[in-house]
């Protein structure tokens, strides 16, 4: 059975950092494009950041880019989100998502880890 499980979230005061962490189970994980979303109350769910299957290419969210880094190890079969100076508007659930590089029909969400950024 395939699993995806993220960790790593809690509360943080502004201009703090936060590393989340997301393993998958039951895929071939070098087969699969990687990425973070996440969804604050009243809002849409957004994409923050993706890595492709080879790590070789990343993308970020305007609003996170030189503060989010995204990055992934095969051999522990996980992927990271490294936030750096977290802002009140970054406060959401961040959820990880695995997608198969042959079609995004076959996708994998996590259940989400609570991300609060207050004083």
């Amino acid at each position: 059975q395939v699993q995806v499980v993220e960790s790593g979230g809690g509360l943080v005061q502004p201009g703090g950092s936060l590393r989340l962490s997301c393993e998958a189970s039951g895929l071939d994980f070098n087969n699969y494009g990687m990425s973070w979303h996440r969804q604050a109350p009243g809002k849409e769910r957004e994409l923050v950041a993706s890595i492709t299957r080879t790590g070789g290419s990343t993308n970020y969210a305007d609003s996170v880019k030189g503060r989010f880094t995204i990055s992934r190890d095969d051999s522990k079969r996980a992927v990271y989100l490294q936030m750096n100076m977290l802002k009140t508007e970054d406060t959401a659930v961040y959820y990880c998502n695995a997608r198969w590089r042959f079609s995004s029909t076959r996708q994998y969400w996590g259940q989400g880890t609570q991300v609060t950024v207050s004083s």
